[in-house]
């Protein structure tokens, strides 16, 4: 039997970022305040600094510095071990969540009680489909995709890349029928 319209609607919605970036510093706090953000939670690696790399870089510091001026809670949320990510969120004191078990929305819950929010008001912003942008989707949150950064893929990440191209390829359609219906309207 065929899948309810709904469900299909649903299920292929739930792995399209509601917004992509080229990287974390085409995102400003102005952005982010005028989608009713109010907590942004952070995946670490190829979307901080690439994979591996101990602690955040000076330019994420003071990018984090100024969503966090701007009045932005700031957390991190990584499926890393408990040593990897309070190693890099000492430099940015941040809160932090470890073994988040991402795409599960525990970890949007967690920042939530927290900072006193509600995953409505929170953007996850990350560089997978299937972990960052399903966490934020599977919790009520803002997905929001940037593209990894640059460092040589090991087969498994390979080949989630390779299955996360139809979905990036739909989003990319979307915004574009988006556009056009904008531009029509103008």
């Amino acid at each position: 039997d065929a899948l309810p319209i709904w469900l299909t609607v649903q299920m292929k919605n739930i792995f399209l970022p509601d917004i992509m970036f080229s990287g974390i510093y085409d995102i400003d706090a102005d952005f982010l305040k005028s989608r009713g953000i109010d907590t942004v939670i952070l995946d670490i690696d190829n979307t901080l600094v690439t994979y591996g790399d101990p602690e955040p870089t000076e330019p994420v510091c003071r990018w984090i510095e100024g969503l966090r001026s701007a009045g932005l809670n700031i957390a991190v949320a990584s499926n890393n071990k408990k040593e990897r990510v309070e190693l890099f969120c000492r430099k940015i004191d941040t809160f932090f969540t470890y073994d988040s078990g991402k795409p599960s929305g525990k970890c949007v819950r967690l920042c939530c009680e927290k900072f006193g929010t509600v995953p409505e008001r929170c953007a996850v912003i990350g560089d997978q489909i299937f972990t960052d942008v399903l966490c934020a989707r599977r919790a009520g949150a803002y997905a929001v995709l940037v593209t990894p950064l640059k460092y040589k893929e090991n087969l498994f990440f390979k080949f989630k890349r390779l299955m996360e191209k139809p979905f990036i390829q739909a989003y990319k359609r979307k915004e574009k029928r988006a556009k056009r219906r904008r531009d029509r309207g103008k």
